[in-house]
């Protein structure tokens, strides 16, 4: 561990939907600490953070959809070109929104890919290029959804409860965690996931404070989380605080799985 265990200065970590509502504090907080940040989002998002908060200086804003295709290629043309990173985020997943019996099996399918297949391509290759550096941290993100299911009496009429394939690909991604954290142990690559709820975002906040009151109440702490919280947790997985963390599923959930 280093002295200041906190210190990302000279570390390149790299953070895909890095510019959503937890995206963009994450990125905020690591370049604070003193990292230089790839930050990839969907088409314009990741351009637009980085051009409204002046992070330009530490920030190379990419467009990406991790679930396409061309995913692979610039995960692969980013190493050679920029290097292996210290450290891998992945904040993004795939979801269709729909009720049981609407969802389709494409449908399904399509979330898993976005979901699990997606992240499996994206960590096997930056964590592939670690292993053979020496070391490295990922965080992948599942939810407290991938943990446990949704209280329909938390999703009143007409909201719809949190959708079956984004909880299976959630629950899935902790378990990818733990296995790449067994498979990579040996080459000093960590490999944590990390848990988050619930956050509703500041639209939801604004629109639904119902909906929102009902589940800060399903928490031990009694309110929401705010985006700000789930950046220190990061950073904490990637740092050398978390040297001998390893294989775990944190929680970031003001205790809603706690009971």
């Amino acid at each position: 561990m280093s002295f200041m265990p906190f210190d990302f200065s000279g570390r390149d970590v790299w953070v895909f939907g890095g510019a959503g509502y937890l995206g963009q504090p994450t990125v905020e907080l690591l370049v604070k600490l003193g990292a230089r940040v790839l930050c990839a989002d969907l088409a314009g998002r990741a351009e637009a953070f980085v051009s409204a908060k002046s992070l330009a200086n530490a920030v190379t804003p990419v467009s990406l959809d991790v679930a396409d295709a061309a995913a692979k290629a610039f995960v692969l043309a980013h190493l050679q070109q920029r290097g292996t990173p210290h450290g891998l985020v992945n904040m993004t997943y795939a979801s269709t929104a729909k009720r049981l019996d609407d969802l389709t099996e494409a449908d399904f399918d399509a979330a898993n890919h976005g979901n699990l297949t997606a992240t499996f391509l994206l960590a096997r290759e930056v964590g592939n290029a670690m292993a053979a550096r020496g070391g490295g941290s990922i965080v992948l993100f599942s939810s407290m959804y991938g943990t446990v299911s949704p209280d329909p009496k938390v999703y009143e009429p007409p909201a719809n409860p949190n959708p079956i394939e984004y909880g299976a690909g959630k629950a899935g991604i902790q378990q990818m965690a733990r296995y790449l954290a067994v498979h990579w142990g040996r080459g000093g690559v960590r490999v944590n996931s990390l848990s988050p709820g619930p956050f509703p975002n500041s639209n939801i906040q604004r629109d639904n404070p119902a909906f929102v009151q009902r589940i800060a109440a399903k928490t031990a702490l009694g309110r929401i989380g705010q985006a700000s919280e789930i950046a220190g947790a990061v950073a904490f997985l990637l740092s050398d605080a978390a040297s001998y963390v390893t294989g775990l599923n944190l929680a970031v959930d003001g205790g809603w799985t706690a009971w």
